[in-house]
């Protein structure tokens, strides 16, 4: 599992997992749960912004971060554009890159390790219903990692095209896709690894 975690003194990295993990949990279901209108999307991102800079590492991650994300962005835009029409497509998308953004904060200001036992232990009491704590927590953990990840192979990919002097969307998506479905067979082997099926 890739690492995002960068050390340093924020608000943000002297709050234990167990509650960053939670409030991350609530903002992101406030975000999917209100209107699709754009007032609505840009207080998301609004409170997103906010909280790197002032509770984070700062503007300039929030400037780096939001970059890396910006291919991602387009397709989920390009997508909801052709199903849902131009306000809904940017509504969605800015919604989307708030949780994003959001997912990459918890990840760049908790240490993996850290976030896996808050997460195992506050999964206990769901043991009674079946659900292995370890295995969810190993998945939560996975799924906050993948998305920042799968940003930054993106922009890896654009860069090395720009580099090669090419500037196609087919060839980046299809650059892109391999890369990706790459990445999905290496976790899944570390995954395997670990005993998890």
């Amino acid at each position: 599992m890739t690492a995002l975690y960068r050390p340093g003194r924020t608000p943000l990295h002297r709050l234990p997992a167990g509650p960053k993990a939670l409030g991350f949990a609530v903002v992101v279901l406030a975000v999917s749960l209100l209107p699709t209108r754009w007032e609505a999307s840009v207080a998301a991102l609004a409170v997103a912004a906010a909280t790197y800079v002032f509770l984070g590492p700062g503007l300039r991650e929030l400037v780096a971060q939001t970059y890396g994300l910006r291919w991602i962005l387009l397709i989920v835009f390009a997508g909801q554009l052709i199903f849902s029409g131009l306000m809904p497509a940017a509504t969605n998308t800015a919604r989307v890159g708030a949780a994003i953004l959001l997912a990459t904060l918890v990840m760049l200001t908790t240490r993996v390790t850290d976030l896996l036992a808050a997460l195992e232990r506050g999964l206990q009491p769901l043991r009674r219903l079946g659900v292995d704590p370890q295995r969810a927590s190993l998945l939560f953990c996975t799924v906050l990692t993948t998305v920042p990840v799968l940003g930054r192979l993106a922009l890896e990919v654009r860069e090395a095209q720009r580099a090669r002097g090419g500037r196609g969307v087919r060839i980046f998506a299809m650059t892109f896709t391999v890369v990706a479905l790459k990445h999905a067979d290496q976790l899944g082997e570390a995954l395997a690894a670990r005993g998890v099926d």
